[in-house]
């Protein structure tokens, strides 16, 4: 409570005042809340009051928390906010992910930690390598499950399960949960309750939205037209490759704006320095692929551009999650062009809105394309990809895995709670002995 002070926090958000008295008393949960809502928080403050009341000393190669995250950057960013909650208690959070040498996470594991943060590939090496066990996790969690539990996802997430305890409690968060994904996630959660603080696939109040409707070369000219704008501070700029964000990139450095690229093709020492630059305002553009659309939070950004529509209508409200974040708000623009216009048509169906068409800036001599007629239906563009929430994440392994892996198995009639079952010592089960007072 005294870290939880200091950071400022007096009222919890929705999702918090859902999520944390069932995650305290024990409950598998499916929580699903709009971005920037405040879902780490919801996850790591009852795991953290848990760890509290069964205190016990790490582990040499193992872990009591797994938290599994679909990309680099949310797992760094996870387990700092794990830290600075954990500030006045004897908790060690490690993170583990791909795209640096493996050794020195080896050796940072080899007495353990209380909470590990991990991306699927580099966790599953670090596993067959011995290097790492996870017999002793009481508590996994799953953020931006949907992603997570996207079919490419889906083998390493098997065997990783496999070898976890079922007396164990599990949760998954995410701002979006497709039906399809929902109920793959059902195989991974035990009798769960789901919070959802608001509609599926819908955008953060806060955000105002538009979209600019230009042909494909004048995106360039347009784009240094808005960040030419003095109420423009820090932005991000979404490309759906990863040439396109180089090449918008280098664009805006010869215009004299101030850019970097994040993405796959990028080094983890590379990536954490653009991020570190757009994080203290040395550098106010950001210009990323999808992998920069979860679970990064970034304080003061105050306008996402989609350079390119997303061809994953739920990666629409990733990204212009990152703005108008902790009550603030934000400006989302998109620039439509002709092989824009079928995404754009299923985004406003998942969102289930229309977003409003804006006029090209004053100072930018660049001429708008008519606005279509509502009704037409353009054709899916050629080559587009089917894939659901992948979006560049970089680095995670595509590995198959077993068809097993399934939790479901006869011992002790699959209580996981009772006080006989489970793990010596019954330390899942926590509602035995849990004091009454509020927390």
């Amino acid at each position: 409570m005294k870290a939880v002070n200091e950071l400022g926090y007096e009222t919890p958000t929705p999702i918090q005042t859902q999520a944390i008295p069932l995650l305290l008393d024990d409950k598998d949960l499916l929580g699903i809340a709009q971005t920037g809502t405040g879902k780490t928080a919801a996850f790591a403050l009852p795991t953290l009051d848990y760890l509290l009341e069964h205190e016990q000393g790490r582990k040499p190669k193992s872990t009591r928390v797994l938290v599994l995250a679909p990309t680099r950057e949310l797992a760094s960013q996870i387990a700092e906010s794990f830290e600075q909650y954990s500030k006045y208690m004897d908790c060690v959070v490690q993170t583990v992910f791909g795209g640096v040498k493996i050794g020195k996470q080896i050796r940072a594991l080899q007495r353990g930690a209380h909470v590990l943060v991990a991306t699927p590939g580099r966790l599953l090496d670090l596993v067959s390598q011995g290097a790492l066990t996870l017999s002793d996790v009481e508590v996994l969690i799953l953020d931006e499950a949907d992603q997570m539990l996207d079919m490419g996802f889906i083998p390493d997430l098997k065997k990783i399960i496999a070898k976890i305890p079922k007396d164990r409690q599990t949760l998954l968060f995410s701002a979006t949960m497709p039906k399809t994904i929902s109920d793959l996630a059902q195989q991974f959660l035990r009798d769960p309750v789901k919070v959802s603080v608001a509609p599926e696939s819908t955008t953060a109040e806060r955000v105002d939205q538009g979209i600019i409707h230009v042909s494909a070369g004048d995106k360039l000219d347009l784009l240094a037209g808005v960040l030419s704008d003095p109420d423009v501070e820090r932005t991000l700029v979404f490309t759906r490759t990863k040439h396109g964000a180089d090449k918008v990139v280098k664009k805006m450095n010869q215009m004299g704006i101030e850019a970097k690229a994040i993405h796959g093709n990028k080094s983890q020492p590379q990536r954490e320095k653009a991020l570190r630059a757009f994080k203290d305002g040395s550098c106010p553009v950001l210009v990323a692929t999808d992998i920069a659309a979860r679970g990064i939070d970034v304080s003061g950004v105050s306008h996402v551009i989609n350079f390119e529509m997303p061809n994953v209508p739920e990666q629409y409200v990733h990204r212009i999650g990152r703005t108008a974040r902790a009550g603030k708000a934000g400006l989302a623009i998109s620039f439509v062009a002709a092989d824009d216009l079928y995404y754009l048509r299923d985004i406003e169906k998942t969102i289930r809105m229309t977003i409003d068409v804006l006029p090209i800036p004053a100072n930018c001599d660049v001429s708008p394309l008519p606005t279509p007629d509502p009704s037409f239906r353009p054709v899916k563009p050629k080559g587009s990809s089917g894939g659901r929430g992948r979006g560049g994440g970089g680095g995670q392994r595509q590995g198959g895995g077993r068809p097993g892996g399934q939790r479901q198995s006869g011992n002790s009639g699959g209580q996981r709670r009772s006080s006989g079952g489970g793990k010596p010592g019954g330390n899942r089960n926590r509602a035995r002995g849990r004091s009454k007072a509020p927390a």
